[in-house]
């Protein structure tokens, strides 16, 4: 009996399966929602590069700035929550944590440098420390 081989995780085919799935139930985002594919961006770093060694660098990425340019859309209606703001930035923090320690996915830290410069351009002006008046994440903030 030969063992079953394991299909490569893909995180931007994974976030296109839950932005469908958000907005074929309400028409809009479900920022709850939103926050939990998110929050799931360093576990998909690590298994999308480690079960897909020649594409798993773009569908981490790919998925990742998919969802912050979603953010984005939301920022420009006035819709998007500081909670979902928080995630993003936590999420960042983790991939980059992640994507120094793991061997072989160091390139991954200008993915997240690439997506931390999105979510930077929506805080608050002149220090980007805030968004819509309350302080946002950061590493040392928590």
């Amino acid at each position: 009996m030969e063992p079953r081989q394991s299909q490569p995780t893909d995180y931007s085919r994974f976030v296109i399966y839950v932005v469908k799935r958000m907005t074929q139930e309400s028409n809009a985002v479900d920022q709850a929602m939103l926050r939990r594919a998110i929050g799931l961006a360093s576990s998909y770093l690590v298994t999308d590069t480690s079960t897909n060694s020649e594409r798993g660098i773009q569908t981490w990425s790919t998925g990742f700035h998919n969802l912050v340019d979603i953010m984005v859309v939301l920022h420009s209606r006035g819709e998007l929550e500081l909670e979902t703001v928080n995630e993003a930035s936590k999420a960042c923090s983790e991939c980059w944590s992640v994507a120094g320690t793991w061997r072989g996915i160091e390139d991954c830290r200008q993915g997240v440098k690439e997506v931390a410069a999105k979510l930077k351009k929506l805080l608050d002006e002149p220090h980007r420390r805030t968004y819509k008046g309350s302080k946002v994440y950061t590493p040392s903030s928590s």
